[in-house]
């Protein structure tokens, strides 16, 4: 029996495919297992390709790998789409009365069970519940206690009334009897359950509840795919805080609102993907030269334009490191799994207020849709910490008044942050322009004035390298000749890939870097490899770019931008086809 089991549902859009996959995600939490899920879905509400995959495990599980146990298919593509994933032995159910599944063709060394999900699922109550009852089924393949799909059809359905509950229960064990009752068949799985209790969360959901623990009172954004689910967790539980979430017109209302919440002393954040980006440019601007903290979640996905919105991409690096005109300080923190999204949102929020500038949060749509599993000391909100930065009051505001008793709120610094002044704070009342501007924040074109203004905003980066860890995170043999770098969402199937290659003898020291800019230097470690290979999900290699520009090295590179995110066993080919085709070119 493998050590962990990967099941699938694949149909069209519009058949309950992800809302199937959150409640069998959620029995396995449940249940004391392990959870790490995958979507595949196309840019429409109904019609199109789409899957959720879910693999489990008693230990804890980052990615997803190349092998399905159970599918269930509810059309022939689903089958069609998953056949290099599907082995000898693993199960596919469907129902063969319906007419995407009349002429299906089970593969040869597979097992199909059909079973009548409609009719079952009328008998239960309605046909609405035909995914239920695959639950019930996959339940009886995997040897799962049912009760525990009891309890997530409970927590799914229990705002609909007891009778909707009871209906889906007894649909999934019409399934779960169906398979007992009509098919003979020893099947290879044994889901081992446990006492423990784990949180069940994705990337989006990270985010927000980072946010809200970092002390975030104001967001404004416009629903774009992948970051919708961002506004989604906030809405209905900031309020709870004293908060309020604004559904905005579009990005650009949403990123001047935000703007304006922050210059009003709000912790505020907005969120959006590349192409909301691209319209947040100009404002993004104004909040730098207004050295106002704001945080922006940039979830990325396939560009360009309207690109692919459901599929998976690292490609705004370069904007989100560049984008805008003029030289732009700023600071981009890339979150390296989903734990992180909670703890580099409040870290963002610090780093926004700490150096007066906006702060990029760099997700992608593979963290922002994917579910896994977390103890709950995961996100010990005991252990946040917040820093509201340079920030004056009543009593402290005289140093910082000029000859004239005015409060200034660009005034030259050594570190290059300059105080800052709640709006009712007393003698504090102040102006910032988008105009160059002097120490008042009033606007200005003298020649020596401008220099010191751009110079003293340059400082802030400066500072923070000077005080601030920006450590990447290390894995593998630290003693290894090979170097892999990667950032963002790679990290899980990396970390995983190394006991692939470990397996096969191969030892390799690899560097997960959550922080994008300021960022650390890694000439040391680049200069005491034989071997360098940087692993993201674009075309270019962005950030392999940036590592041969910092560093004056040439790197490998493997780069994948399909739309779907690396895989662990993937990968590790990836790395040996990279290492050998290395070793026959010396």
């Amino acid at each position: 029996m493998p050590a962990d089991f990967n099941w699938a549902i694949g149909g069209e859009a519009g058949d309950g495919i992800d809302s199937t996959g959150k409640i069998f995600a959620q029995a396995l939490s449940r249940a004391g297992r392990h959870v790490f899920t995958s979507k595949d879905f196309a840019s429409r509400i109904r019609g199109g390709y789409t899957a959720y995959k879910v693999r489990t495990a008693i230990d804890p599980v980052q990615s997803v790998v190349d092998r399905l146990d159970v599918l269930i298919a509810l059309t022939q593509r689903t089958i069609d789409e998953n056949l290099d994933e599907l082995h000898e032995g693993s199960v596919i159910i469907y129902d063969g009365d319906r007419s995407t599944m009349a002429d299906v063709e089970i593969p040869e060394g597979m097992v199909g069970l059909d079973i009548p999900l409609k009719a079952l699922a009328e008998e239960a109550g309605g046909a609405i519940m035909r995914n239920v009852v695959a639950l019930g089924a996959a339940c009886a393949v995997a040897d799962f206690p049912i009760e525990n799909l009891d309890s997530a059809l409970q927590k799914r359905f229990g705002g609909k009334g007891e009778a909707i509950v009871e209906n889906n229960k007894k649909a999934a064990r019409a399934g779960l009897e169906y398979v007992h009752d009509e098919y003979d068949h020893e099947f290879d799985y044994d889901l081992e359950t446990t006492d423990e209790d784990y949180v069940l969360i994705n990337g989006d959901q990270a985010i927000g509840m980072g946010a809200i623990a970092a002390g975030c009172r104001f967001y404004a954004g416009y629903p774009i795919t992948p970051a919708t689910d961002v506004m989604e967790y906030l809405t209905g539980r900031i309020e709870r805080y004293g908060g309020h979430v604004v559904q905005a017109e579009d990005e650009l209302a949403a990123i001047n609102l935000a703007l304006g919440a922050a210059r009003a002393g709000a912790r505020s954040m907005t969120a959006t993907s590349g192409p909301g980006i691209d319209l947040m440019t100009e404002t993004f601007g104004l909040v730098a030269t207004s050295e106002t903290p704001l945080v922006i979640v940039d979830v990325m996905r396939s560009g360009p334009s309207t690109g692919m919105p459901t599929k998976q991409e690292q490609g705004d690096l370069n904007m989100m490191l560049y984008g805008g005109h003029g030289e732009i300080p700023r600071f981009v923190v890339a979150p390296t799994s989903i734990d992180e999204c909670f703890w580099k949102t409040v870290e963002a929020f610090n780093f926004a207020e700490k150096y007066q500038v906006p702060v990029y949060v760099a997700a992608d749509l593979a963290m922002a849709v994917t579910e896994q599993t977390f103890s709950p000391e995961a996100f010990d909100m005991d252990e946040v910490e917040i820093d509201r930065g340079k920030v004056v009051d009543d009593d402290s505001i005289d140093e910082w008044l000029d000859e004239e008793g005015r409060f200034q709120p660009h005034a030259l610094t050594d570190d290059g942050v300059s105080p800052r002044a709640f709006p009712g704070t007393e003698q504090g009342a102040h102006m910032s322009t988008g105009l160059e501007h002097d120490e008042l924040g009033r606007r200005t074109e003298d020649r020596s004035m401008r220099v010191e203004q751009v110079d003293k905003r340059d400082r802030k980066v400066e500072t923070a390298k000077e005080t601030e860890d920006f450590s990447p995170r290390e894995f593998g043999d630290a003693d290894s000749d090979t170097l892999i770098l990667s950032w963002g969402s790679n990290e899980g199937a990396l970390v995983e890939a190394l006991d692939f290659l470990e397996a096969d003898g191969i030892d390799v020291r690899f560097l997960s870097v959550p922080y994008m800019f300021p960022r650390p230097d890694l000439t040391e470690e680049i200069e005491a490899a034989d071997e360098v290979i940087v692993v993201e999900c674009n075309a270019t290699g962005q950030f392999a770019n940036v590592v041969e520009h910092d560093t004056l090295t040439r790197v490998k590179r493997i780069n994948k931008y399909d739309g779907v995110r690396f895989k662990a066993d993937e990968l590790a080919d990836e790395i040996k086809a990279t290492l050998d085709a290395e070793e026959v070119s010396a």
